[in-house]
């Protein structure tokens, strides 16, 4: 808010200068009235009236500089809180991605911050002129008839009294309300996400069925949070309405009596109308502010989580080679009581090639992700290059190990755009090098565009294969230590696997490569293979030593080999 606090400071100064201006207005009318009318003096008429005309044009000029300096602030605040929480998501440990759903995380970087942005401005505009206006209105009714401005006795406490009941009610249902938000964004998310899914198995109307649910609830939630606060306007107006028909009564009376000028009640009705529509206003302030504080307690979830990932104080900034080593580690995903990885230990030396298969749910991946330190070990250790991962910093940590995953993720640009996650300082050689490399360049060179072709969100303008090789395309120009591939070219054909296997073996034989795969044709040239079973290490070696000593492995095999024969 520093960065805006000029603005934040000038909004309220210009509004109170506004208020000023509003209130003088009355006053001023009701001298026009009682002195200038009632002596038909026109010249006292229009010159009261020329200075009623500037201070009411003063009075907006300064509503107007007041409303863009508070937006300034509010808005500008907003996207930093935006930006600030973006960072910290980008911080965030693969634990606590765990914790906070993707649409809830949408929902709070855009519909609560822009929220906090308008709850921020107008606590610069609303919440200061409310309070003002109330009470330079009060001074001004006071000085004009003490004894009539009584009915405020009756008015204030009762319009306090109201909002006091209603108000508390409204702010679980506004927190109510984001949740169901979040629920409609995760249904558009996951259904645009997955549309040519839902599209061949014919699901519009299960898909429209589904989000006509959540929608209809969330509607339901927003009209009930509503209903609840507008209850208070007519009760307000009702306040009003017979406050003024008070003072007209008694004001009429006074007036009868000789003791008070017809303008002086003019003047009054006005300044009780501002008292009372400030309280109005101090209402619907609170009820945005409740909605406010429900974003900022969402935000304040986010800026307040701290990833379990932690740094050491003097962390390695070298990783000497591509060595890893597992020493009895078990681990359990943050939040659950089931040990995923059971005491496993095993030792990869630099430039070697593992494999790494099992059936589906044995924790492969779970395994690999250790290295880089996407998570850290619940017990035991694991060490690269000679150290524990935890010693080392995690930018070169990460930029030294270099991780495929399963789900191939292209960003929306140019393919060089995309290649250069990997190095953003790599030339078009390097580039294509490294396409070359994954076997890609093959498709890649045929394009008009080359490099510059277009990639559109998610890479859904290429296939399954063209993705995954152009995803190891981009690590490859990391220039790293160690490459993990999580069953990275499970879309490729068996041909371009083969040749994939052999740049490895050939071209990057320095490189430590460690390969989860379904298929035994993938890993079946590794220097080491292990195989998962539930979490545990069943079985350690070569192809060879693997189909005499292990079931699982021997049974993998001669099923592929059957389904090949077949």
């Amino acid at each position: 808010m520093r960065k805006y606090s000029i603005y934040a400071i000038l909004c309220p100064i210009f509004m109170i200068l506004e208020v000023l201006g509003d209130i003088c207005i009355p006053y001023l009318m009701s001298r026009i009235v009682d002195i200038g009318i009632v002596n038909r003096d026109i010249n006292y008429i229009v010159e009261v009236g020329l200075i009623m005309v500037g201070a009411a044009l003063l009075a907006m000029l300064f509503g107007i500089v007041s409303a863009h300096f508070g937006a300034r602030a509010g808005f500008g605040f907003a996207a930093e809180i935006r930006q600030q929480t973006f960072k910290k998501v980008q911080d965030f440990s693969f634990a606590n991605l765990d914790h906070f759903t993707v649409s809830s995380l949408i929902t709070r970087l855009t519909n609560d911050c822009n929220t906090i942005g308008q709850v921020t401005m107008m606590s610069l505009r609303m919440a200061v002129r409310a309070p003002f206006l109330m009470l330079f209105a009060l001074i001004m009714a006071f000085n004009i008839n003490a004894s009539l401005a009584r009915v405020f006795m009756v008015a204030v406490p009762l319009t306090a009294a109201i909002i006091g009941m209603i108000l508390p009610k409204a702010r679980p249902l506004f927190q109510k309300l984001q949740t169901r938000v979040d629920r409609v964004n995760a249904i558009i998310q996951e259904n645009l996400t997955g549309i040519r899914v839902v599209k061949s198995f014919n699901r519009q109307k299960h898909e429209e069925k589904r989000f006509k649910e959540r929608n209809d609830d969330l509607k339901n939630t927003a009209l009930y949070a509503i209903s609840l606060v507008i209850t208070i306007m007519p009760m307000l107006n009702l306040i009003i309405y017979s406050t003024i028909i008070a003072v007209l009564w008694f004001g009429g009376k006074q007036i009868s009596a000789g003791t008070m000028g017809e303008g002086e009640l003019i003047s009054f009705i006005t300044y009780i109308t501002q008292v009372l529509i400030s309280l109005m206003m101090i209402s619907f302030f609170f009820m945005q502010f409740l909605r406010g504080s429900a974003s900022v307690s969402r935000i304040l979830e986010i800026l307040s989580t701290t990833s379990e990932i932690k740094e050491s104080e003097r962390p390695i900034k070298r990783l000497k080679d591509g060595s890893v080593s597992f020493n009895h580690v078990s681990f359990c995903y943050p939040g659950s009581q089931e040990t995923t990885l059971k005491d496993i230990s095993f030792n990869i030396k630099s430039g070697e090639t593992v494999g790494i298969i099992g059936s589906t749910g044995s924790s492969k991946t779970t395994l690999v992700q250790l290295i880089p330190r996407l998570y850290d070990v619940t017990e035991g250790q694991v060490k690269v290059g000679g150290l524990d991962v935890r010693e080392y910093d995690i930018k070169t940590l990460r930029d030294k190990v270099a991780f495929v995953l399963q789900k191939n993720t292209l960003f929306s640009g140019t393919i060089r755009e995309n290649m250069l996650w990997g190095n953003e300082n790599a030339t078009d050689e390097q580039i294509i090098k490294a396409l070359k490399q994954a076997q890609a360049w093959e498709f890649v060179s045929k394009y008009e565009d080359g490099l510059d072709h277009r990639v559109e969100q998610g890479g859904d303008n290429f296939s399954g294969g063209q993705k995954q090789r152009l995803t190891i395309a981009r690590a490859l120009l990391k220039s790293p230590k160690i490459i993990i591939l999580d069953d990275s070219t499970s879309a490729v054909d068996m041909a371009t696997d083969a040749k994939i296997q052999q740049v490895f073996k050939t071209e990057l034989k320095d490189l430590t490569t460690i390969i989860i795969a379904q298929r035994i044709s993938s890993i079946q040239y590794a220097d080491k293979i292990l195989v998962m079973h539930q979490g545990k290490i069943e079985s350690m070696g070569d192809h060879d030593t693997l189909i005499t000593t292990s079931p699982i492995y021997r049974e993998i095999y001669e099923s592929q080999r059957k389904g090949v024969a077949m």
